[in-house]
């Protein structure tokens, strides 16, 4: 393959097409330029950073209709992801000063932070301009060079960003874009020129990651992958509320999300008003193209391949005896358009812990609370976990029992806040929250004792 084509998910048209990029090249103009860009006053990278939200605000519309158009998510989505980049700079420039700022800690010592150098990053094709804006905008800050290999399905939209970047003042080697598919991404995070890989994808691909890194340890390796997220609702005063809340957190960019709920957690026996308000909204949903009027709630899932997956594990989990709440329906066999499902798994045996990345939502029924809180918490992952309703006693036990990187009360368990630390345990993360944290590893902290005069003497262990 020499050339790269991305095709909009909702029509099937060709958006773009490039020329396949060269690993060696890309990391060798960032290793050459990226030491003079550390040496730049911090404010000059900071005037060059606004600049960049100043252009991405300018052309707002333009990005996001190109992000729609290669996403397939709805318009008004888009626009809100193009809203996110702007306002990561001001954001990250806060994280940087507080997190990163020189520090005097006395008798002459003093803490200050430093780039690592080349960073790698790869990107998703789900949020394709935020998520990897989301690492390069701190590690651009802190000095670093950023080598981007956008998703392979989503190439045009980092290519925009990275045009932006070099418009704004970012110098041509600091900023550099890598088109590919899967090989140009392994051929990337093993180039030894490179001082880390920042990543935000599956597990699937962040484990290979990990291992692969587990004989570089000078090397920063973030990984920010999925979630086999709960959502419980339990004594929910407010049904219809609770179903909103439940209806967003799984459905939002047709549940392609990491954070996006997949498992609905409820007491035996006191589900049905609740499921009736849920079923009832979710009929209402209207899926279809980013540009349809009246607006759609959710588009395409990325592709036909995609779909299909999708098809195949809901119908594993029906033949297994699961019962349909609301099917998975595929109106159009050539486009990866589907309705959003519900599917009964509480008589599954061994249900899969497996992040079902699309409009998937499987209903669990527990007989108490502490049961509720086991079932959250069966899975490999640990992302982000909500309960609707409640008191306070009863969140504080959710958030004491809860094993995730993100525990909201009555708000989703998407929509997280970039001006908050996000990231998870298990197979959702490696300890290295992005978002607010993302100034702790795209700079190491160096202790520095200093005097401006050599003084020293010996006083025992002499010989006379």
């Amino acid at each position: 393959m020499t050339t790269l084509i991305s095709y909009e998910p909702a029509t099937g048209a060709e958006l773009w097409r490039t020329a396949i990029g060269d690993a060696d090249a890309e990391v060798a103009a960032a290793r050459a330029s990226w030491a003079d860009w550390a040496r730049r006053p911090l404010d000059e990278r900071i005037a060059v950073l606004r600049r960049f939200a100043e252009l991405a605000k300018e052309r707002k519309e333009l990005f996001a209709d190109l992000i729609a158009r290669e996403t397939g998510k709805p318009l008004w989505e888009a626009r809100t992801e193009v809203d996110a980049v702007v306002n990561k700079v001001e954001i990250s420039i806060r994280a940087h000063q507080e997190r990163t700022d020189t520090r005097d800690l006395g008798a002459g010592a003093h803490l200050r932070h430093k780039p690592h150098g080349v960073l790698a990053v790869l990107g998703p094709y789900n949020f394709p301009a935020h998520l990897p804006n989301g690492h390069m905008v701190p590690a651009l800050l802190a000095g670093n060079a950023v080598v981007f290999k956008p998703s392979e399905k989503t190439p045009t939209s980092g290519e925009m960003l990275i045009r932006l970047y070099h418009e704004a003042g970012v110098p041509d080697g600091v900023a550099r874009l890598l088109i590919g598919g899967p090989a140009e991404g392994r051929a990337l995070s093993a180039h030894p020129d490179i001082d880390g890989l920042l990543f935000t994808g599956s597990a699937r691909t962040g484990l290979a990651l990990n291992r692969q890194f587990a004989d570089t340890p000078e090397k920063i390796l973030a990984l920010e992958m999925g979630g086999n997220n709960p959502i419980i609702v339990w004594d929910a005063g407010d049904v219809a509320a609770a179903a909103a809340l439940i209806v967003q957190s799984a459905y939002m960019t047709a549940g392609q999300r990491c954070t996006a709920a997949r498992r609905l957690i409820v007491r035996d026996g006191a589900e049905g008003p609740l499921l009736r308000e849920l079923e009832g909204l979710v009929d209402r949903l209207i899926v279809g193209g980013p540009h349809d009027e009246p607006a759609p709630f959710m588009g395409p899932v990325i592709d036909n391949d995609a779909a299909d997956a999708l098809v195949e594990a809901f119908l594993s989990l029906v033949e297994r005896g699961g019962r349909v709440v609301r099917p998975l329906d595929r109106r159009d066999a050539d486009r990866p358009f589907l309705s959003p499902a519900l599917i009964d798994v509480t008589d599954v045996p061994d249900r899969p812990d497996a992040e079902l990345f699309g409009p998937v939502l499987q209903l669990v029924r527990v007989a108490d609370f502490d049961a509720a809180i086991a079932e959250a918490n069966d899975t490999r992952y640990g992302l982000s976990a909500s309960l609707i309703g409640g008191d306070r006693a009863l969140f504080d036990r959710f958030w004491a029992g809860a094993r995730a990187g993100i525990v909201n009360w009555n708000r989703p368990t998407n929509g997280a806040s970039s001006a908050a630390p996000f990231g998870g345990v298990g197979l959702s993360g490696n300890h290295r929250p992005s978002a607010y944290y993302a100034a702790d590893y795209v700079a190491y902290p160096v202790v520095s004792t200093e005097t401006d005069k050599a003084e020293a003497t010996i006083g025992v262990g002499l010989r006379t």
